[in-house]
């Protein structure tokens, strides 16, 4: 993934937050030799204390000899993503139907090492601290090895602990124009109104100074 340096996160804490309320993405694997890379979608949850993201996956799923083989993965989340027609990029004195268009996006990689989670007692835990992610309010009994509800279902899947090796961040919403520029698409995407302008517009103006 390309970074400019006006598409890089100010901080970790910028990539961090917008992570933590970003918990879907694709888990890339090396294929096995000859073989194309497995790209598994899949729920994870980001412990930024730890290093480290937790997700499970059916014992059945193919990926694992390829991942056992190779540990080293990436974990990429893509969203707030928008199309920016080429008139609303133009300069001023440009006229607008010569305008190029572009994508905005925000994007997060996390290249990890791979530790798979067999043991019933520690897959038992990373699904607890998924539980603890995705319903801190409650409302689901708790997975222990032998005892109901959850108990019977660990053989069934296999845990995953991606410790975090490097991160790539990149929120890409203009970061080169200048402010006149922005501040028109900024308006624009208020007026269409569409499917995640507003996420993007959000991201667009709190980075005007960046």
């Amino acid at each position: 993934m390309l970074i400019h340096p006006w598409d890089a996160p100010g901080d970790d804490a910028e990539w961090q937050t917008w992570l933590s309320t970003h918990d879907f993405g694709q888990l890339a694997v090396n294929g096995l030799p000859g073989e194309p890379p497995f790209v598994q979608p899949l729920h994870f949850a980001y412990d930024a204390a730890r290093g480290e993201a937790v997700t499970h996956l059916a014992r059945p799923n193919p990926l694992w000899p390829a991942l056992e083989t190779n540990p080293q993965v990436l974990l990429s989340v893509v969203d707030d993503y928008v199309y920016v027609p080429g008139p609303w990029q133009a300069a001023p004195a440009c006229p607008p139907e010569n305008g190029v268009p572009t994508s905005f996006y925000a994007a997060v990689q996390l290249r990890c090492t791979a530790h798979v989670v067999d043991d019933p007692a520690e897959k038992a835990d990373l699904l607890n601290r998924q539980l603890g992610h995705f319903q801190p309010e409650g409302g689901s009994s708790t997975a222990a090895p032998g005892e109901a509800p959850y108990g019977r279902l660990l053989s069934g899947i296999r845990g995953l602990r991606l410790e975090v090796t490097d991160v790539r961040a990149k929120f890409k919403y203009g970061g080169k124009r200048p402010t006149e520029i922005r501040e028109r698409i900024a308006d624009r995407l208020t007026e269409r109104d569409g499917p995640r302008d507003g996420a993007a517009r959000d991201h667009l103006v709190r980075r005007l100074d960046v």
